[in-house]
């Protein structure tokens, strides 16, 4: 069972394809940033992409994780090739639709493409800027390039090559007067922080282009999700099951646990009541996960990922003030410095569990893990007995 959002996924569409105003700049590239779980994949893959090409937008998707094992590079060469091959036969449903809403003469066949295919993006061959020029005025429509988890292509030079050919073929085909399409790219991903360093780095292939949060789901989700349940007497009341799915951090896989340990609960009582319950417990178990990741860094990272959380969470500065090396030296027993505090943020960055917000100006990646972790603190602190209390 797979639950859509048609109608977010048209808007989606309709703002990449036909963009107003100032939203015209996501002809520089859109990249969208969620949690891990959320959906991003399912939505992109049964909603999104099937809202594009309704619209008569070539699609061409690869999935960085599906393979970490070969280049990203390779990945999205193997997706295009795949792509441009479906196109050369004429019962190919994409070119059933360029014929239907572009009126393109094609005959009974399919497209001709002036290059080998095996040869693309070899040195010999053709090379993807030049492929997708070809691919728009002979389609005279635009292409939707989506990369998900487009962080893999980040610390390796297979990567950053990969979204540099990227961005030569954008420049190539919206730069060019009265283009018959334009070329838009969309990059999804978990590691939040990594997805917008892709974005405010200048080094970086797309620096400038828009960056947004992925949309989450929304009760609409956890009302369908109850029907097909099927809970019968144990159905919870919707505003219930909702607030649990948001404390779940809006995962369903894991509001899913939920219900059907309600469902099997051997000791029912009250299904709004127990599911409350169940959901805490879903949630421990799912925190103990990510709070084990966050340990593994050592003292200091507990020390520096307890003070953004005290803060606030959200936009915290002076990391590396003498006021706030002080409070880590006494946490820690010992003398703490800045660059010391430098590689442990870094560390946290690179694990997903904070966000560089710009410089200086870190954030909690995911309030899930930030409540447990002070859920943690404080039941330790109760234990270690009053003077421990803050």
């Amino acid at each position: 069972m797979t639950f859509h959002r048609p109608q977010i996924a048209s808007d989606m569409a309709d703002q990449l394809l036909r963009p107003k105003g100032l939203m015209k700049k996501v002809r520089s590239g859109l990249f969208l940033g969620g949690l891990r779980r959320i959906g991003k994949t399912t939505f992109l893959r049964g909603d999104l992409i099937p809202a594009l090409e309704a619209q008569g937008a070539i699609v061409v998707y690869v999935d960085l994780w599906s393979n970490t094992a070969v280049k990203p590079s390779d990945l999205l060469l193997g997706a295009v090739r795949k792509t441009l091959a479906n196109l050369e036969h004429a019962d190919s449903k994409a070119v059933g639709v360029l014929k239907r809403l572009k009126g393109l003469d094609l005959g009974a066949a399919g497209f001709k493409f002036g290059f080998n295919l095996a040869e693309l993006g070899k040195i010999e061959g053709n090379t993807l800027a030049g492929a997708f020029s070809e691919l728009v005025q002979l389609s005279k429509t635009d292409i939707v390039v989506i990369i998900d988890e487009v962080q893999h292509a980040l610390g390796s030079e297979d990567g950053a090559n990969m979204l540099l050919a990227l961005k030569a073929a954008r420049d190539e085909i919206n730069l060019t007067p009265d283009s018959p399409g334009y070329f838009l790219f969309v990059g999804t991903g978990s590691h939040r922080a990594r997805v917008r360093e892709l974005t405010i780095k200048g080094q970086q292939a797309f620096n400038g282009a828009m960056s947004d949060d992925f949309p989450v789901l929304e009760i609409d989700f956890v009302d369908w999700l109850l029907k097909e349940a099927d809970l019968g007497g144990r159905r919870p009341a919707l505003d219930v099951a909702f607030e649990c799915f948001v404390r779940l951090g809006r995962r369903p896989e894991e509001l899913m646990k939920a219900l059907f340990a309600l469902e099997h609960a051997p000791n029912f009582v009250n299904a709004d009541q127990d599911l409350r319950a169940i959901t805490e417990g879903v949630r421990q178990s799912a925190a103990s996960v990510d709070l084990a990741r966050l340990d593994e860094l050592g003292p200091l990272a507990l020390a520096v990922f307890g003070y953004v959380c005290k803060q606030g969470g959200q936009g915290v500065k002076k990391l590396f003030s003498t006021a706030t090396l002080d409070e880590y030296s006494g946490e820690l027993g010992r003398p703490v410095g800045a660059e010391e505090i430098q590689k442990v943020a870094i560390m946290l960055v690179d694990s997903n569990i904070l966000a560089r917000d710009g410089h200086g100006i870190y954030s909690v990646s995911d309030p899930f893990v930030a409540e447990a972790y002070s859920r943690r603190s404080n039941v330790l602190k109760t234990l270690e007995g009053p003077e421990a209390l803050p």
